[in-house]
């Protein structure tokens, strides 16, 4: 019989952990949580590539600080961070700093799903990411100066309205500005966008 994936799930949110914990088995995995950064690095003991799903703001650790120390510590399983929109910037900062992804909440249980899919088949390959591809760099070719500004903001982690406000242009047309960056560079998501900044340099790792 196969062994199960493993997730750990690291969230303050009782709800969340239950709601969690019942979509990840609902998907074949073995889903273990935790309260907290701490009683994850305390109890969590697995020899398995496992992908660790973390919130990112909570009380003591936040979920960057539990990527950091996994990281320092050596450990292999990747990360993924669940973010609220006003936390995005902090996401942002956490795939320069090696996360795997990270999900908007409300999420989609898909993309959800997906994401831990992607990560722990990329962990387990432990193939170092590859160069960029002459396709990403035509995409970003094909975008106009504005475009290029827009997207050198999402890919920070700005805001609409901060992007507006920086370049002299309505919330609105940064929007319009938004749609065309996402479809010209065929990211599915903000995440997607900024990993595909990171390759192409546009968002230095």
């Amino acid at each position: 019989m196969k062994t199960k994936e493993l997730v750990y799930v690291v969230d303050d949110d009782a709800a969340m952990r239950d709601s969690l914990e019942f979509l990840l088995s609902s998907a074949g995995f073995e889903a273990r949580c935790f309260e907290s950064a701490d009683a994850f690095l305390e109890q969590a003991r697995d020899d398995r590539l496992a992908c660790v799903v973390s919130d990112v703001r909570m009380p003591g650790k936040s979920g960057v600080e539990l990527l950091d120390r996994l990281k320092r510590d050596g450990g292999r399983c990747p990360v993924i961070l669940m973010t609220g929109h006003g936390d995005v910037p902090l996401a942002v900062e956490a795939m320069k700093r090696g996360a795997a992804d990270f999900v908007e909440k409300p999420f989609d249980d898909e993309r959800l799903i997906g994401a831990i899919r992607a990560a722990l088949a990329h962990g387990a390959s432990e193939v170092p990411p590859p160069p960029v591809a002459p396709e990403i760099a035509a995409r970003v070719e094909s975008l106009s100066r504005r475009e290029r500004q827009v997207m050198e903001g999402l890919v920070a982690g700005l805001s609409n309205k901060t992007i507006a406000r920086d370049h002299g242009i309505s919330p609105r047309t940064v929007e319009v500005y938004r749609a065309n960056v996402m479809s010209k560079m065929e990211a599915g998501s903000l995440s997607e966008l900024v990993r595909l900044g990171i390759r192409a340099g546009i968002l230095k790792s």
